[in-house]
């Protein structure tokens, strides 16, 4: 798990769709489990997509608490 990556779910926005303009780490559970069996887009988003469901569907969401403290305190 790469460090940027994490930091990026808590500052990049969901570029289009239901959710245009949330946090990737906001997205809902539901939403990415949609995106897990109807296949990741391509690039970047798709990979942040991923790894977002990896961290839900594991219960990990909560590692990034850290970060979006420190992204609030920026």
């Amino acid at each position: 798990m790469n460090p940027v990556h994490l930091k990026l779910l808590v500052t990049r926005v969901m570029p289009y769709g239901k959710y245009k303009g949330r946090l990737i780490a906001d997205l809902p559970g539901n939403y990415l489990n949609w995106f897990a069996r109807q296949g990741f887009p391509p690039g970047e988003i798709g990979k942040l997509l991923a790894l977002m469901h990896e961290l839900d569907h594991n219960g990990l969401a909560s590692l990034l608490t850290p970060l979006r403290e420190r992204q609030h305190n920026l």
